[in-house]
């Protein structure tokens, strides 16, 4: 049975081969953000012919095809997810640089009066907080 990215590719018409098909149960398989070098390490250890230039081509083709979604989180590598209608936000631990995914309906609702107050409706946004774990003594 096809992975979730290997559907939306058949369905946009993409021409699928092994190594394609490794890279996208790969990345359906992933329930972090990796970068280009991780998916190639974990796609590799399947299938040791796949090259990184191959996981470099296939990341660009399926973002190109609204499959996949860039995030540069400041730590200098492009990191991936697949495109959901599920919108959520991101906080980034700073200190391990672990993203965490998160929906807050107050923030939601205060995006959207904002645009309204400076005369926009709000059609998209993307909202990343950079954070660093509180110490047990910043707790109080």
């Amino acid at each position: 049975m096809p992975d979730r990215i290997e559907k939306l590719c058949a369905e946009k018409g993409m021409r699928m081969t092994e190594q394609r098909r490794v890279i996208a149960r790969v990345l359906s398989q992933s329930h972090d953000h990796p970068d280009v070098e991780e998916l190639y390490n974990r796609a590799s250890a399947v299938d040791s012919n796949i090259s990184i230039a191959t996981v470099y081509r296939t990341v660009r083709l399926f973002e190109d095809a609204g499959i996949l979604e860039r995030h540069d989180f400041r730590d200098g590598r492009s990191r991936y997810e697949e495109v959901t209608d599920n919108h959520h936000d991101h906080m980034i631990d700073m200190k391990t640089g672990k993203v965490i995914e998160f929906v807050n309906e107050e923030i939601e609702k205060l995006q959207q009066r904002v645009a309204r107050e400076l005369g926009y409706k709000l059609v998209d946004h993307r909202l990343e907080l950079y954070g660093m774990p509180l110490d047990e003594t910043d707790k109080t």
